[in-house]
Formats: structure tokens, sequence, C-alpha cells
């Protein structure tokens, strides 16, 4: 009954050190590449180097090569293309952050520390982990033991009726149940959790995708409205 119940429940309805928001901050350099993949860079310069000294190995007399460097090449080119490759099968690529205009007028102003460093964490290539922001998805309960992480897949930000800016984590979530997610006491930890000064919803964003945001509101924690019970 429980897992079948936990799995039907989301689509009922349309090892490291901790910054405050759970971002994994253990073995970082103190600069970052962003804009393209590491990886990338070094299986292309490893094969590079690999087949410019193979031919130039080839082209020489007697194998000495023509530049001399041939040796050289043979020596460094091939474990460059493996670290490359092992860099890559290790890589997590960065998510999209989908905005506007009005979003981006005020998220330096209104953005939380903690919302930045989610921001700046997660929409650059990183080497390692189980996913973008596993350290905090594993430290807030959503990861079953022997299942897989959820998967971030995107942000998004926006502005509230009331001007305050809100930043939704969007994630694939395809072992841990909806209602995981949703528990009151979980969304209160949210709020702590990625605060201070923010309020926190769970949003069910593709039922059938199985993709859930927690969204982020600036301006303090969610006001819950207590119903009070009307006596006949």
């Amino acid at each position: 009954m429980g897992d079948e119940e936990e799995d039907n429940n989301f689509g009922r309805t349309k090892s490291a050190m901790v910054g405050g928001a759970g971002v994994n901050n253990a073995g970082e350099p103190p600069f970052e590449i962003r804009g393209f993949s590491l990886g990338n860079v070094a299986v292309l310069a490893g094969a590079f180097v690999t087949i410019f000294s193979f031919a130039d190995y080839l082209s020489s007399s007697g194998g000495e090569g023509f530049t001399g460097v041939s040796g050289l090449g043979f020596v460094y080119g091939i474990p460059i293309f493996v670290a490359g490759a092992a860099l890559k099968y290790a890589e997590i690529p960065p998510v999209p952050c989908y905005s506007n205009q009005a979003a981006d007028g005020i998220f330096d102003s209104k953005a939380t520390e903690i919302i930045k460093k989610v921001k700046q964490d997660v929409t650059r290539h990183r080497y390692g982990d189980e996913a973008h922001l596993d350290t905090a998805v594993k430290k807030l309960g959503l990861v079953i033991s022997g299942k897989a992480y959820p998967q971030m897949r995107e942000l998004r930000q926006d502005v509230s009726e009331d001007g305050e800016l809100t930043f939704t984590m969007v994630w694939q979530s395809l072992d841990t149940p909806y209602k995981m997610w949703a528990d009151e006491k979980r969304r209160v930890k949210y709020e702590s959790f990625f605060g201070p000064d923010v309020g926190a919803e769970v949003v069910k964003i593709d039922a059938e995708e199985r993709l859930v945001g927690i969204k982020l509101t600036t301006g303090g924690p969610k006001k819950i409205e207590a119903v009070a019970e009307v006596s006949a």
C-alpha cells in the first residue's frame, strides 16, 4: 500500500559542507569557469594533441617526428583525452533560468544571499555530485534510500502581485512522491532552510513528467490563515 500510494499521489492532480541553502561548498575552487564545459575542452584538446602527434609521426622519416614533438604528444595527448572523458562522465550541466525583464530588474535588490548563491551554483557546470543541490535535497529528506536523487531541471524567476521576487526551483522527481515534497512540516522547513525572510510553497509543475517546484517568495515566511469553524 505505502509505495504504490505514494507513487500515485504524485500524479493525482495536474557529502559535504553545506552553505546556508544546502549548497555544496566542499572542494570548490577559488574561481569559476562559466559558459563552457571543462570536460569538452579537455576531450578536444587531448584528441587534437594525439591526432597531431600521430600525423607528425607518420609524416616524419625514420619515426623521429618532423617537429620533434610527436613523442610528447603521445605521452600527454592520450591522458588529457582520458581525463576529459572522465570529467564529461561526471559532469552535471547547468540548468536554464527563465525570467523576464521585471524579475531581472529587482533580482539584485530583492534576492537574498542564499537565492543568489543557489542561482550561481546551479547555472554552471558541476563535477562529481549526484545532482544540483544534492546535499540540500538529502538534508531535506527528499531522497529515498536506494533511489535516484531528484534532478533539478530549471529555475524560474518572476514578480509577485505585491512586487516581491518569486524564485522557483524545478526538479524532476522520478522516485520521491509529491506528497513528501508538499508535506506541511517540510514546507515550513524550506522557509528556514532557504531563508531567512522568504516564504515557500510547493508547486506541482507537470504530473506526467513528475516535475515539482519549490517556490520561494521574498518578503518573509508564507502566512497560513487559520480557518475558523463556524458553529451552527
